[in-house]
């Protein structure tokens, strides 16, 4: 059979059965018409994308929608029982002193500057009137539609006339007057000599109805700037007089009315209250103080005013057992404030998160540590942590809180670690840009302490190991990840956690081979030291310019060496000691021939030596011991003496390298301090420069005359003259 020709060989390829198989695959057979109602098609097309993912698609896609809060979305959600701000005003006895509006004119609005909340109501009202405009031309097209929310409307007033001044189905016999009124009247000023009668009438007669009048002196107080409606304060004295005496005195004025006393007062007592006619009395002001001081924490920007009240709603932590519907809205402002306030006031506000779910068993548990954790993953997306301390405290806060209830916990770690591993894996397999900009983050790398601090603070008392191999095959993927020079905080980072984990578990983890691949790396010859310290605290990965600095070779290799020290000082009077530290010091013997910095040297032989030293000294009581190595009780008592001893020669040496470490930290942040005095400096000369010259111009402009400016000779001596 002859050859067939060019024509035929093409034909032949087109038809192949591998390539119409090809062609079935790749093409659809017919087109699909599209239907007419275009919103049909837009949702099928939607569902499709949805239900058939592109096998050809890229992990890195994947990676970007994967979220480490996912597991703490599901239980953070607001579900508030009872929106309302407050219960509006209780009705007073009009026989007490006031002062109307026509008799004086200074009010607190030209004093206290309105909140940021005003802007936020108008943003508010601005949507509302885009979205009744919709409303309205629907109407106009559809009738039916028009009808619909006419009978949706008359059923929500009804609804709301129900339900306006009801609080979980129980009446209150205490009467409240309402907005409407107060708007009729005029509205009465707040003096400083009427706040003074009510809080003595308080204090020494223990009268109700003046604690009513100070109560809603107090709601003005609170709901200043975002209301107009209600009483009107003279001046910032009087505000700070109501703030300060219902802050400091409330709790202990509805105690005594009610005597109870704050040490026995628990859950049950007020259970017991809640039947008796003194409580029906009371509950309608409790409300009002315990919502006004919610609001107050939502629109004061003050820390000292934040922090009392803050101490002053733990102490009347109890009555939120009454309102259960309060509690999620103090959750809520108590967690944003533990995350973005300073010092005391963070510490307060955790105080009263972890009261909540002391108090509250274990029903609102859950809600304190979602909205704790999303406080603390939204606080570490930055690109350089500025306040590392800050962030410390927030991270022992969530240790603290989980180790409340273990169960609970231990199941939320295990999927955020199961988490954590999977968007690892995916940036493993892909190596896209974003995949390692997801893993190497602080939100990332904080997520992992905070499960290290957990596990390490729990594992003695709890079991904890499957979370625990789970974190350390976690932490070696994440450090093999990043092998290059500029990744070396990342992977320090790692091997300091797996130190942390091998001594809190008294668990032998093997690390030394991860620190002397840092040790033995070479970045080149050293270039001239930085001009401004940097710190592998707060640095995940450095920029190239930095690789071949003279600070950055000496904290590799001092951070590298401390952490090989504590390595060696937790395994220093362990049995097996003269083993796993024979392959470290072949590789230390080599690097001490290698490398030529002078200051290395001499560190590094000190090391060697006191590992030697130690070699020597366990190889010495290994050998006299009559047990077996299969004897574990023997095994685990062997050398626990001269372990509890701090005078052993290598205990001693690890203290100076301890020394010497707080040392080099306390010169770093010396030697970062000053260049920002400096920059300050500069700044204020500069400043001082431009107005001097701004004077200067300013005189010449003044020296005119009639046909124009003066020459340049007149313009000086004027100047200096002036």
């Amino acid at each position: 059979m002859g050859k067939l020709g060019k024509k035929a060989r093409k034909f032949a390829k087109k038809h192949l059965q591998s390539e119409l198989r090809r062609r079935r695959k790749t093409k659809a057979s017919f087109k699909k018409k599209s239907p007419k109602d275009k919103k049909k098609n837009v949702e099928e097309q939607v569902d499709n994308e949805v239900g058939l993912p592109n096998e050809r698609s890229t992990g890195s896609e994947g990676i970007e929608n994967i979220s480490l809060d996912v597991v703490f979305i599901e239980n953070d959600k607001d579900e508030f029982a009872d929106a309302s701000d407050s219960d509006g005003y209780l009705s007073e006895d009009s026989s007490y002193p006031y002062v109307m509006e026509s008799e004086t004119g200074n009010a607190l609005q030209d004093e206290i500057a309105t909140s940021t909340y005003s802007t936020q109501n108008n943003k508010l009202h601005a949507d509302l009137a885009i979205q009744m405009k919709k409303l309205d031309r629907l109407r106009k097209k559809d009738p039916k539609f028009s009808k619909f929310l006419e009978s949706y409307d008359t059923r929500a007033e009804t609804f709301q006339k129900e339900d306006e001044y009801s609080d979980e189905g129980d009446s209150s016999d205490q009467g409240e007057q309402g907005e409407d009124d107060l708007n009729n009247d005029k509205k009465k000023i707040l003096t400083n000599d009427v706040i003074n009668t009510w809080c003595q009438m308080v204090k020494e007669e223990h009268s109700q109805s003046a604690l009513i009048s100070l109560l809603n002196a107090y709601r003005t107080a609170c709901h200043y700037g975002a209301e107009s409606i209600g009483h009107k304060i003279d001046n910032s004295e009087t505000f700070c007089n109501i703030l300060l005496f219902v802050l400091s005195n409330a709790d202990d004025t509805f105690r005594g009315l009610l005597q109870i006393s704050s040490l026995k007062c628990n859950k049950e007592t007020l259970q017991e209250l809640k039947k008796t006619s003194k409580w029906k009395s009371l509950k309608p002001l409790i409300k009002s103080y315990v919502r006004s001081t919610l609001f107050l924490l939502n629109q004061v920007t003050d820390t000292d005013i934040l922090a009392l009240a803050m101490t002053r709603v733990r102490a009347s932590l109890i009555f939120f057992v009454a309102f259960p519907s309060l509690i999620q809205r103090l959750i809520k402002a108590t967690v944003h404030l533990w995350a973005t306030g300073g010092k005391v006031l963070s510490l307060a506000s955790f105080h009263i998160t972890r009261d909540v779910t002391a108090i509250f068993s274990s029903s609102f548990f859950d809600t304190c540590l979602s909205k704790s954790f999303l406080a603390f993953i939204s606080c570490s997306r930055v690109l350089e942590i500025s306040d590392i301390r800050h962030m410390q405290f927030l991270r022992d806060c969530i240790v603290e809180l989980c180790s409340l209830d273990m169960q609970k916990s231990s199941l939320k770690a295990a999927a955020s670690i199961s988490q954590l591993a999977k968007i690892l894996q995916l940036g493993v397999q892909t190596k896209k840009k974003e995949a390692v900009k997801k893993i190497c983050s602080w939100e990332f790398v904080n997520c992992i302490e905070l499960w290290v601090r957990f596990i390490s603070a729990n594992i003695r008392d709890y079991d904890l190991q499957p979370l625990f191999f789970m974190i350390i095959q976690l932490i070696n993927g994440l450090a093999h990840t990043f092998p290059g020079p500029r990744y070396i905080p990342l992977r320090l980072k790692c091997i300091e956690w797996l130190n942390y984990l091998s001594s809190s578990s008294e668990t032998f983890i093997p690390l030394a081979s991860l620190l002397l691949d840092i040790l033995e790396y070479k970045v080149g010859k050293e270039g001239k030291k930085a001009q401004i310290a940097f710190n592998f605290a707060s640095v995940l990965k450095l920029p190239k310019h930095n690789l071949k600095l003279k600070d950055f070779q000496e904290e590799c290799f001092h951070s590298a060496l401390e952490q090989l020290s504590l390595h060696f000082a937790q395994w220093s009077h362990h049995i097996s000691f003269p083993d796993l530290a024979a392959i470290p010091l072949i590789r230390l013997r080599k690097f001490l021939e290698i490398t030529m910095t002078e200051s290395f040297r001499r560190t590094v032989k000190r090391l060697i030596d006191q590992v030697e030293q130690n070699v020597e000294f366990v190889q010495k009581k290994r050998d006299d011991v009559p047990f077996s190595p299969h004897d574990h009780k023997s095994v685990e008592s062997f050398l626990q003496l001269e372990k509890s001893s701090p005078n052993t020669s290598f205990t001693q040496y690890y203290k100076s390298v301890l020394e010497k470490a707080a040392d080099r930290n306390l010169h770093r942040s010396v030697k970062t301090s000053l260049p920002e005095q400096k920059k300050l400096k500069r700044e204020r000369a500069g400043h001082k420069r431009k107005t001097v010259a701004a004077d200067l111009n300013a005189d010449a402009h003044l020296l005119t005359v009639e046909n124009g400016f003066v020459d340049t000779k007149q313009k000086r001596r004027a100047i200096e003259v002036k």
